[in-house]
C-alpha cells in the first residue's frame, strides 16, 4: 500500500470556511464537500507544497496570508481516479489553520462547486467523514 503526507489548508475569511464541493467521478469522497488539499511532492517543504495545492486547486487570485500549523491525523482511504481506476492509501494528514485576504476562487476539475461558510452552517452541508471530523475537533460541529 502506497503512503501520502497530504497538505490540508482549513481556511477562512472574515469568519467563513472555504468548502469545496468534490468531483463526483473522482477522489477519495466524491461528490461530498470537503476542504482542499493534496500530496506532498519530493523535495517541498510544508508550505510550498501547501501554498502549490492553494494555487492548483482554487487558483492564483486566492491570497493567503497566514498559515499556522494545527492538527494531524492518519487512516486509509480508497481514491477513485478520472478512469474509474482505485487504488487504496495510507494518508497522513497535516491541517493548517489558514487566513485568506480575500475569496477569489478559481477551482479546477477536482471540484464542482465552493462555498463560503458560516460555522453555524457547516452542519447543512453534506461533508466526508474527514472534514466532519476536523471541524469537530476544531469545536465547530
Amino acid at each position: 500500500m502506497r503512503q501520502r503526507t497530504i497538505v490540508c489548508p482549513i481556511i477562512q475569511n472574515d469568519g467563513a470556511y472555504l468548502l469545496c464541493k468534490m468531483a463526483d467521478d473522482r477522489g477519495v469522497f466524491p461528490g461530498q464537500w470537503a476542504l482542499s488539499g493534496g500530496g506532498m511532492e519530493p523535495g517541498e517543504t510544508l508550505e510550498q507544497a501547501l501554498r502549490r495545492e492553494i494555487s492548483e486547486e482554487l487558483g492564483d487570485k486566492l491570497q493567503i496570508e497566514k498559515i499556522t500549523p494545527w492538527h494531524f491525523r492518519d487512516d486509509t482511504r480508497i481514491k477513485t481516479y478520472a478512469d474509474g481506476s482505485q487504488e487504496e492509501i495510507y494518508m497522513i494528514y497535516l491541517m493548517f489553520d489558514c487566513v485568506s485576504a480575500n475569496r477569489e476562487v478559481t477551482f479546477n476539475e477536482e471540484f464542482q462547486a465552493v462555498a463560503w461558510v458560516s460555522p453555524e452552517r457547516l452542519g447543512e452541508y453534506d461533508l466526508n467523514v474527514a472534514t466532519r471530523q476536523t471541524f469537530t475537533d476544531k469545536g465547530l460541529l
